[in-house]
């Protein structure tokens, strides 16, 4: 495997062109991490690896809280995980990126309402566009990255459940006790942004992950084009793994069965390594989780080779009031990753052949 084109050498020899792809808590998580290693306009470039050009794709199914009811009122693609993301990638004392995150407690129309949420949408009605209001909204922010919807048509989850039956909605999909056999997208044709499919093609590095299996990665693999992109790039492709499972998404399923349940939905392998922890979680975390039905997913090392893909294991988590991945580590290692590849090629560890 070797990074990407010659992209990895246009900045000073070492500027990196990463697309973080995925939604939620996990991609913002990830992205506020990777800005640390962005070069803004204008800067010196450091001596070592840099990002030259960060993109985050971000899921747009959510139809729950503030963002499911500007979605239904003013029917406008989903706000939340955008804007987290935007705020993620923006400067971290910006004024005006704490304010984005602000959210109305007050009783009334506004109470759970994010005032990013609310400038999302607004921005939207005079643009006319969702994806415009999202570019303007990230030049307001001074981003470090630019966040693109994985797509712009106004989509729906629907779910296979395990029984047969059918739930609609990610809400619903969520609060169901019934375990995900298979996900669709209606439309089933939805197009993604011109702008994704070229970050796709010029990438040095794509993550995928972490976050909500079946409503914050499988999702982006179902617009029309994402899947065939990514697996056309020539660039780095990592999927970074949830450290605990879900009940009502990912309940005992290993690291390997993540990366097979996404395989299917792509219906084509498309990573070459998989950052999995293998570190376990305190006792007093397992027994939080368990409350939950939830545990800490299993690192199968030999199952995850067994598919072709690279597995490195090691210490990507932190605890807190929940365990978390120690995003500095994490990005630690992607660097490390795209710095052997593009200083030796012959020593990066390749995968199985397919």
């Amino acid at each position: 495997m070797s990074l990407g084109s010659s992209s990895a050498h246009q900045n000073s020899g070492r500027g990196l062109r990463v697309v973080a792809i995925g939604g939620g808590t996990g991609l913002s998580t990830l992205l506020k991490g990777l800005k640390y290693y962005t070069v803004a306009p204008g800067e010196p470039p450091p001596d070592g690896m840099f990002i030259s050009e960060l993109t985050g794709v971000v899921t747009v199914s959510d139809d729950g809280g503030s963002s499911g009811r500007l979605r239904r009122e003013l029917n406008i693609l989903p706000p939340g995980d955008i804007r987290s993301c935007l705020v993620a990638v923006s400067e971290d004392s910006n004024l005006i990126s704490q304010l984005f995150q602000y959210r109305f407690t007050s009783a009334g129309d506004l109470e759970g309402h994010s005032f990013g949420n609310l400038f999302l949408a607004a921005l939207t009605a005079v643009t006319g566009d969702f994806a415009e209001a999202v570019k303007r909204a990230s030049e307001i922010l001074a981003t470090r990255g630019r966040i693109l919807p994985a797509t712009s048509s106004n989509v729906q989850l629907q779910a296979t459940m395990n029984d047969g039956s059918i739930v609609s909605g990610e809400t619903s999909i969520t609060a169901s006790e019934k375990r995900i056999v298979e996900l669709h997208m209606v439309p089933p044709d939805a197009e993604p942004l011109p702008q994704t499919l070229l970050a796709l093609a010029e990438a040095d590095i794509i993550t995928i992950g972490p976050g909500s299996l079946f409503t914050s990665l499988v999702p982006n693999l179902l617009v029309r084009g994402i899947p065939e992109a990514i697996a056309k790039s020539r660039a780095l492709k990592v999927f970074i793994c949830n450290l605990m499972t879900e009940a009502n998404e990912s309940l005992n399923m290993t690291a390997s069965a993540h990366i097979q349940a996404i395989y299917q939905h792509a219906k084509r392998p498309i990573f070459d390594h998989a950052l999995v922890n293998s570190v376990p979680v305190s006792a007093h975390m397992k027994a939080q989780y368990a409350e939950e039905l939830a545990h800490q997913v299993e690192c199968d090392q030999a199952a995850i080779e067994a598919l072709g893909v690279h597995c490195v294991a090691g210490d990507f988590v932190e605890e807190n009031h929940f365990a978390r991945h120690a995003t500095d580590r994490l990005c630690q290692q992607l660097m490390r990753l795209a710095e052997i590849a593009v200083d030796d090629p012959s020593q990066m560890p390749r995968p199985a052949l397919r």
